[in-house]
């Protein structure tokens, strides 16, 4: 057969395909990005369907893919569980983990799901890659500080900023040149020197108050 075959887009596999059957997945996988390309969600999601089915495609190294198929080929907040659940279910693999981790967390994001998030986040931070990538250490910054600012609105939850500092401080010792970890520290400091000014107004008001209850009421003499 014939091994002059011209291709649209290039597979992960740079071999030439010796069968009919391997040229006819080829095919398809051009049909498939050329798809995508013309925002064609339809016929995409067809090659798909087709493609997953055939042992010699590695469908779970095009799992950004499956996701932009199961999101209808554009950025909504529909179908925000399913993209959960297939990103969950994709991360059990040992592929572009990273990745999949960072698109799960703006999932959580964009359907307000903050503490699902960060608790997210704090159970692959501690490990080795996720511990020295400075985005995820940013995106546990912005969540922490997201719900400290949450709390009652007299009072920053403490433990909260102290935990978005860490992160941002992380971030930038990875990356000393990120401006949006070093924009946020400033922010964070601003909310403390806030928050320390309310305090101290509030003792002072609280001990005025004291003084005020203490003083003694002068009897009135009889005339």
């Amino acid at each position: 057969m014939s091994q002059n075959h011209n291709f649209l887009f290039a597979s992960l596999d740079s071999k030439l395909p010796h069968t009919s059957r391997r040229v006819h997945i080829r095919r398809l996988y051009d049909i498939l990005q050329l798809c995508i390309q013309r925002n064609d969600v339809v016929r995409a999601s067809r090659a798909w369907a087709i493609l997953v089915q055939c042992k010699e495609f590695r469908w779970d190294e095009h799992w950004a893919t499956g996701l932009y198929i199961l999101n209808g080929g554009g950025v909504s907040s529909e179908n925000i569980p399913q993209r959960i659940n297939y990103l969950r279910a994709m991360m059990l693999r040992d592929t572009d983990k990273e990745e999949m981790l960072k698109e799960l967390i703006l999932l959580y994001i964009m359907s307000s799901r903050y503490q699902d998030a960060l608790d997210e986040l704090e159970l692959y931070l501690p490990s080795f890659p996720y511990q020295d990538n400075p985005i995820l250490h940013i995106y546990a910054g912005l969540l922490s500080l997201q719900l400290a600012q949450k709390r009652d609105a007299h009072t920053l939850g403490q433990s909260l900023l102290r935990d978005a500092q860490a992160h941002l401080n992380q971030a930038k010792t990875v990356d000393p040149s990120n401006t949006v970890a070093e924009a946020f520290l400033h922010r964070i400091e601003t909310l403390q020197r806030q928050s320390d000014d309310m305090n101290l107004v509030d003792s002072e008001d609280e001990l005025t108050v004291r003084v005020d209850d203490s003083t003694p009421q002068r009897k009135r003499k009889k005339t």
